[in-house]
């Protein structure tokens, strides 16, 4: 193995779980090990890899075994046959894109593509919950500078939602958001547990927590044809939603599920709005490619500050307009950009 071989596989190992939940999404931790169906993502159990061990020798983190078809490697060729780079140039320049991005907080202890049991969960808490209008949610978003809550229907408000905290499980107030699929297939939700008044986040560690399956799905406002927005965070989109209410998005939840979003058929035009940091633009960079791959046109849009909520809040709303017409493809500009 080369230098630069041995240098890349040795930085993927350092952060297997990281490259397992990124590129073997179907897949769950079991223990020490990633397990799921094979090096194409396949949902199952016969491919294992170690997540902790020595740096090398036996039982070192990052080795795989497909017990099925007794294929085994590092976590650099995983990353090959997952991807289908036969070209260590290329294998290569797609390691050092994912290394870029920074270790990030896990939004749940589980995987982001959860076993199928939570749907039942999912569809209690969506039962239990009501519109926004009026609620603690409501008040969060008001917060965030965020005053249209109409066509909002992938957010919900849930008075006592529960959550472990600490080992035990407590109730906080939650905006529920709905995570679907390109179809409006409903995948998983996204929680963000509140004080009682709205006015902060639980002060809770990781007071947004995923459930059911996240992985390349996110969390629509509006319904796209051919063009549509896509961002991380939901105060992020729902902040340029503000600028241009008619625009079809998509809050991908995290710069790393933002990267790998799974885009709709009919889709022609892509803006991109991620946050101003080493995960936002790789996230950027990646789906932007995905986006070319498909013949689909991407157009990068670039807040001020580190993202477009801090821009509504620091600017206002129509400085925030006005920045956005100069970044908007012009035919995009009358049919989305209010006079």
């Amino acid at each position: 193995m080369s230098g630069l071989a041995a240098e890349l596989s040795r930085l993927l190992a350092e952060r297997a779980e990281v490259v397992c939940r990124h590129y073997l999404s179907n897949g769950h931790r079991s223990g020490n090990y990633w397990l799921v169906g094979d090096v194409q993502n396949t949902p199952g159990r016969s491919l294992f890899v170690r997540l902790k061990g020595p740096a090398s020798g036996r039982g070192a983190a990052g080795r795989w075994t497909d017990a099925a078809t007794g294929q085994h490697g590092d976590l650099l060729d995983l990353i090959s046959l997952n991807q289908g780079l036969d070209r260590f140039a290329d294998l290569a320049c797609e390691a050092r894109h994912f290394l870029a991005m920074p270790y990030m907080p896990v939004v749940s202890k589980r995987a982001y593509n959860e076993p199928d049991r939570a749907g039942s969960r999912i569809k209690r808490l969506l039962a239990k919950s009501v519109p926004l209008p009026g609620t603690p949610a409501e008040t969060w978003l008001h917060s965030r500078g965020i005053d249209i809550i109409d066509r909002l229907d992938a957010l919900r408000f849930h008075p006592t939602c529960r959550t472990r905290v600490d080992g035990r499980m407590k109730t906080w107030p939650a905006m529920i958001a709905a995570v679907t699929d390109p179809e409006a297939k409903l995948t998983g939700l996204m929680r963000t547990f509140l004080m009682a008044d709205g006015a902060a986040m639980a002060p809770i560690a990781e007071p947004r927590r995923a459930l059911g399956r996240i992985g390349g799905h996110g969390v629509r406002f509006g319904n796209p044809d051919e063009v549509m927005l896509a961002g991380e965070g939901i105060e992020t989109v729902l902040s340029l939603r503000m600028a241009l209410p008619d625009m079809p998005m998509t809050a991908a939840l995290s710069a790393g599920n933002l990267g790998r979003l799974i885009l709709p058929k009919t889709l022609r035009r892509l803006y991109l709005a991620a946050d101003r940091d080493q995960a936002g633009r790789w996230a950027c960079a990646k789906l932007a490619d995905q986006a070319r791959a498909a013949g689909i046109e991407p157009i990068r849009l670039n807040a001020r500050l580190n993202d477009f909520n801090d821009d509504l809040l620091q600017f206002g709303l129509d400085t925030l307009r006005i920045r956005l017409r100069r970044q908007l493809d012009v035919s995009d500009i009358g049919r989305f950009l209010p006079t």
